[in-house]
């Protein structure tokens, strides 16, 4: 048992007579992410989804369960994200609804197991299924098609009836055996009332079988063996190229899970190495790293020296050399020299774990595209049904009774409006997409937000940290020796923001003493406060801290950071910085697409007007409070305009969720990464050009795989049911159109992204840094 889950989920897993699910829901609960509204995700593998039918199934039927807040089915990794509600009755009420969503799946046909089994299972046994069916299929096909030579040729008699007998023989075991991927999949269904797209399928080659075999018997002309294993045969071809191209579209995501070390080793107190599991990693362990290994969770180097692999971050090849204070990343690489590191997060927090879930959500986001191709798969199967009874009785009437020839379009019409293309018309697409944008150094975190991205008219940048590199140095400081630059240094440790770092590693090289100080506290966009000596001091903007001090020690006119004890002077202390990479780049490409882009940040006028200035933008505002950036916010969208918020600290979370779609790098905080829409991993700028270049690019293939789902429909249906499609021709035309909508979005990752040009001299220079912006 785990620590997580142990006592509770046994009780509750025996209280309901399955304790073989206690292992199931261990792991589930062990691996959950915690919201901070007090719900809670659990992602499961469910291996039978498989279509747009089977999505609507599960997210009406589970969401129904007392304490499940929403479900999500994913149809191109095939997991299922259930969203439970805060527990108001403890872990053990989080624990039953768990159970029963769980049971519910099993229950309807999508029996599910953790991911870890999914992701340790090396073979895709799926694959190896439809190939094996693939195969007999095709050789069933080559040999009844041989036989039926002779009978196309007018073989009459014995001869006919020998070739018709000897194709029974060999289609009859070919159809049960190619025919389960289908056949499981509906009886499935069916046990579990209700439908979906291979009940038609398996109807339509019943059917062809059924009546090749009545033919026989009654020394009938005709004989549909050929048509019936044909059949099998290339809608396996369509299933397994879709299964194939589909995994090609998640490989992103599950090469993620490769890069995640399995455990580590524990320095113990006695100094004894202890290998332990991942999930057993905690923070505040210490952790001995060799080189070639991987770094199970994120950590701080406290011993040695060593050059990392950081292009899982950062997408540069180059290694980072690396000492005692740098912080390292669950999945980079260690090359050279062991090292000790000091985790900072469990494994489930890490940032390759944030990494792999903003991956696998990719299809979870509800767009306009994603609730319009829901609608209409649910409904699809029932009218696929209805559709084939009327073609069956037109046909009857038509032909006055010619059972025969009515029950062969009813086939045709059963198998031809398949709606695989519709289903997989957006979730493949924004699948891809994420993989795409994951080479471009950018991670999404919901499908729905590249519709909304490719819809921006203006784009809101915050300064430090985003149109800056947020590393900033100290050019100069005010602030004495002694115990006033100790308790600086103290309130500097245990600030977020990047002007506080620096200060902290500038007042570390004077070597001051530690200093103890109480009732700490971050201001969003002010700085950071606490008492010392029964006196107030804080560290920050120039303002804020002129409340508490009575006089300023330092050049006040060129502005810079500020710090003071209540009743004492105000020191301060210039800093400089400089921009991101591609910075001036990104803004002009931007208003070269009509966006219109303005800097809204917490740092004085003359700050914001330098930065303004090098970037080429006359729009901009300064002295911004996090209010003040979310009443500009609100104001736009008052006004009917989309805006692209890029923000980093604390005081930028408010706006980045208030915009109509956001973006945040790697080096945000751990609330402004999770605010954002979208999160970039490397320095340069570029990435909000790219992620949006490649937003426009998923809109316009979503756009062309409907087009082309409702073409196929519109002519194939009408053709099925006037007659002119036999039931080979059918199954060649749906698994034609499914692999087409596929193919089709797999072109972006053909994109060719704009490349920045070379980047301009100021760029480089070092601009003046002042208040926490």
């Amino acid at each position: 048992m785990t620590c997580c889950a142990g006592p509770i989920v046994a009780d509750v897993a025996m209280s309901y007579g399955d304790a073989a699910k206690i292992a199931l829901l261990e792991e589930l609960k062990a691996n959950a992410k915690h919201m901070v509204d007090g719900s809670s995700v659990y992602i499961l593998s469910a291996p039978a989804i498989h279509c747009g039918n089977c999505i609507a199934t599960i997210e009406s039927q589970v969401s129904k369960l007392p304490g499940v807040k929403s479900v999500r089915a994913n149809l191109s990794l095939k997991r299922v994200s259930v969203t439970l509600e805060a527990g108001s009755s403890g872990q053990g009420s989080n624990t039953v609804s768990l159970l029963n969503a769980v049971e519910k799946l099993e229950q309807l046909g999508f029996p599910s197991h953790s991911l870890s089994r999914e992701e340790t299972g090396g073979t895709d046994p799926e694959l190896t299924r439809l190939i094996r069916a693939l195969a007999v299929a095709g050789f069933a096909t080559a040999n009844i098609m041989m036989l039926s030579i002779p009978v196309w040729n007018g073989a009459d008699g014995s001869t006919k009836e020998l070739f018709h007998l000897v194709s029974a023989l060999i289609a009859i075991p070919c159809v049960a055996f190619a025919g389960m991927p289908f056949f499981g999949s509906a009886i499935s269904a069916l046990r579990h009332r209700h439908m979906n797209m291979d009940v038609p399928i398996s109807l339509g080659v019943t059917l062809a079988t059924g009546m090749s075999i009545y033919e026989i018997f009654i020394g009938g002309g005709y004989a549909y063996f050929d048509a019936a294993v044909s059949l099998l045969f290339f809608l396996l071809i369509g299933r397994t190229l879709d299964h194939m191209m589909r995994s090609k579209a998640r490989a992103a995501a599950s090469n993620l899970v490769r890069l995640a070390a399995k455990g580590g080793f524990v320095i113990g107190n006695n100094g004894e190495l202890i290998y332990m599991a991942l999930e057993a990693l905690k923070p505040g362990m210490r952790i001995r790293v060799a080189a070639g290994e991987r770094f199970p969770v994120d950590g701080k180097v406290v011993d040695g020296q060593s050059d990392v692999d950081r292009a899982l971050v950062t997408g540069e090849s180059n290694p980072v050399a690396v000492t005692a204070g740098a912080f390292v990343e669950a999945g980079t690489l260690n090359l050279t020299g062991s090292i000790d590191v000091l985790a900072t997060r469990a494994a489930r927090d890490s940032f390759l774990a944030e990494v792999t879930q903003m991956m696998t959500a990719a299809e979870s986001g509800r767009s306009t595209y994603v609730r319009i191709a829901d609608r209409m798969a649910k409904i699809y199967a029932p009218a696929v049904h209805v559709l084939a009874l009327i073609s069956f009785i037109g046909w009857m009437v038509w032909t006055a009774g010619d059972w025969h020839q009515s029950l062969t379009v009813a086939i045709s019409v059963l198998i031809i409006t398949c709606p695989c293309a519709l289903g997989l018309a957006v979730p493949v697409a924004h699948v891809v997409s994420a993989g795409r944008l994951f080479s471009a150094g950018i991670l999404m975190k919901d499908g729905s937000a590249l519709e909304r991205l490719a819809a921006i008219t203006e784009a809101l940048f915050d300064k430090t940290g985003t149109l800056t590199t947020g590393r900033p140095r100290v050019l100069s400081s005010s602030i004495p020796q002694g115990q006033l630059a100790a308790v600086a240094k103290a309130l500097a440790m245990r600030s977020l923001h990047p002007a506080s770092k620096a200060l902290a590693d500038y007042l570390d090289n004077t070597g001051q003493a530690d200093v103890e100080i109480t009732g700490l506290h971050e201001v969003p966009g002010c700085g950071v406060e606490a008492a010392y000596d029964g006196k107030l001091v804080r560290l920050g903007r120039l303002d804020w801290v002129q409340e508490i001090a009575l006089s300023h020690k330092g050049d006040f006119a060129q502005n810079g950071v500020g710090f003071g004890v209540a009743g004492g002077a105000l020191f301060v202390t210039q800093l400089s910085e400089s921009l991101r990479p591609d910075a001036r780049w990104a803004v002009e490409a931007l208003q070269q697409d009509s966006i219109s882009c303005r800097i809204v940040s917490g740092d004085n006028y003359a700050q914001v007007a330098s930065i303004a200035s090098r970037l080429g933008l006359a729009n901009f505002r300064s002295g911004m409070r996090p209010a003040d950036k979310l009443d500009a916010l609100k104001q736009t969208e008052t006004e009917g305009r989309k805006a692209l918020m890029v923000g980093d600290g604390l005081n930028d979370a408010p706006a980045l969720v208030a915009a109509y779609v956001s973006m945040a790098p790697a080096s945000a905080s751990d609330v402004g990464r999770s605010a954002a829409d979208f999160v970039f991993t490397r320095n340069s700028l570029a990435a909000v050009v790219h992620a949006r270049d490649i937003a426009l690019a998923t809109n316009t293939i979503v756009k062309q795989n409907f087009a082309l789902a409702i073409i196929y429909n519109v002519f194939a249906v009408p053709l099925a049911m006037a007659g002119q499609l036999n039931p080979l021709l059918a199954a060649i035309a749906m698994s034609t159109s499914s692999i087409i909508v596929v193919g089709n979005s797999l072109r972006l990752y053909l994109i060719t992204l704009r490349k920045p040009d070379e980047i301009e001299p100021q760029q480089q220079t070092t601009v003046p840094e002042g208040k926490f912006a």
